[in-house]
């Protein structure tokens, strides 16, 4: 079971503006993948009470471009699931596992129970070792943590496997004391950075960290925060020493991180992101948390990071990266936002559309407009697409997480766009199946949305569903 402890992330924000040239990545929503993108992983974690079973999993993850999972546990029912599947598997171990595992006979007994017998049918590519450990507080975990690595990869050599399968430790971003700028990064100096980055270079293994830019958003929370976190258009930020801009906060996260480690002398290991993601659903005291930011996080994350770009301190470099997480999990305790990371229901069905599917038949979808037949009547004139009154607000989310993954543009009702008020599920679904509406042909069937949309001569922006934005057209 992973352990909430995302929020101590340390924030790597927007302090000095320099570059005045709109930058950044577009929205990515509604794309289809062809294949399997060896950059992209998910989450996998488990703390649920109606999730689906791993075979089930298996088959749903084999119908996306998703080519490996981090798990938080060696559940034998998930990895027997995904053998044969082409699936990479990172392996979990929790904190309260560590202090045994500086015995080598109980790795060595780990390893054969655990690792043994699921390979080679299940391809286990890494081994991730407790969480964040170095901030739990907890000084006799930390000093054992490296003796427990050192005695896994041990255990791994023994049955031949330590090419195969790397061990490695998650980390927060609190582990460096030092990020802006990027180039400036350093770690924090009570922890033992140096002995834990030397045994990972000399094993092959990456340093694997938890960047969350939302959180860096949250504690900050302003519209040019927002657009840097969502790798969307903003004025960027300068790195007077090394140069370089940044136009997202991703890659200043990770580039300080970068800079730690060439520091100590260690530039050469390879830095993989073992968390990263955005909420969809919270509190209503959550700043920044929504179906729309988690759209654009995410989306452009996937496109970010399968493009092979790299970062500007590390260009064209391979980072593969897990997204956090794979489905919504409904008993993980702390703020609605906590059970709600998801980009896949426990239903199996989509909690938003990123493009992770490999066919629009793979995974049931939100409902959509028809694509034949009339609804009514349309009205003459001036015609708006807007939901039927009393259409329950989980459809309407539906309706709008619908339209956002088929490249309609969204932005005006994100956080600071024009038609943002009223925040309300009604007013943005209103808003994108109108959109929707009129840029798909502004047939009557386009606004049927599984019968809960209706055409309307009747200014919406006079109605309690719909932003005074909305705009009419003729039909």
């Amino acid at each position: 079971m992973e352990m909430i402890v995302k929020a101590t992330t340390i924030t790597i924000l927007l302090p000095v503006i320099l570059c005045c040239i709109p930058c950044g990545e577009s929205r990515s929503r509604g794309r289809s993948l062809a294949q399997r993108l060896p950059a992209l992983g998910v989450d996998y974690g488990q703390t649920g009470d109606n999730l689906p079973p791993p075979s089930a999993v298996a088959k749903l993850v084999q119908s996306t471009s998703i080519s490996k999972l981090r798990l938080y546990g060696a559940d034998p029912a998930i990895l027997q699931a995904f053998a044969n599947t082409g699936i990479g598997l990172v392996v979990g171990i929790g904190n309260d596992q560590i202090p045994s595992l500086n015995q080598l006979a109980v790795a060595q007994n780990w390893i054969k129970n655990n690792i043994v017998p699921f390979v080679p049918a299940t391809d286990i590519i890494g081994i991730s070792v407790g969480n964040e450990v170095l901030f739990s507080g907890d000084g006799t975990l930390i000093s054992q943590l490296l003796p427990a690595l050192q005695n896994l990869h041990t255990a791994l050599v023994e049955v031949s496997l330590d090419q195969q399968i790397k061990v490695s430790t998650p980390h927060s971003m609190a582990i460096l004391s030092t990020s802006v700028p990027p180039s400036a990064g350093r770690f924090n100096e009570s922890f033992d950075m140096k002995s834990l980055l030397d045994f990972l270079q000399k094993i092959g293994a990456p340093l694997m960290i938890n960047p969350y830019p939302y959180f860096a958003y949250k504690s900050n929370p302003t519209d040019q925060t927002l657009a840097y976190a969502l790798f969307e258009p903003n004025p960027g930020f300068y790195d007077t020493n090394s140069g370089l801009t940044y136009t997202n906060m991703f890659d200043a996260q990770l580039d300080a991180v970068y800079s730690a480690m060439k520091y100590l002398g260690y530039p050469g290991v390879d830095i993989v992101v073992a968390e990263t993601g955005w909420p969809s659903v919270g509190d209503s005291t959550e700043t920044g948390v929504s179906l729309q930011n988690a759209i654009a996080y995410n989306g452009n994350l996937i496109k970010h990071v399968t493009s092979m770009t790299g970062t500007p301190l590390m260009p064209n470099r391979y980072i593969q990266t897990y997204i956090f997480a794979l489905f919504n999990e409904d008993l993980k305790p702390g703020p609605t936002s906590e059970r709600n990371y998801g980009l896949f229901k426990a239903d199996m069905t989509m909690a938003y559309d990123v493009g992770l599917l490999q066919s629009p038949s793979a995974a049931p979808s939100p409902p959509a407009p028809r694509t034949g037949g009339p609804v009514t009547a349309p009205p003459t004139g001036k015609v708006w697409c807007t939901a039927k009154p009393g259409a329950d607000e989980q459809t309407l989310e539906a309706n709008l997480n619908y339209v956002c993954g088929q490249g309609i543009d969204c932005r005006p009702i994100q956080q600071g766009g024009s038609c943002y008020s009223p925040n309300t599920v009604a007013g943005h679904a209103a808003y994108a199946m109108n959109a929707y509406y009129q840029t798909t042909g502004r047939n009557s069937w386009n606004c049927d949305f599984a019968q809960t949309g209706t055409l309307t001569s009747t200014d919406p922006s006079t109605h309690a569903m719909g932003p005074a934005c909305i705009r009419p057209s003729k039909i």
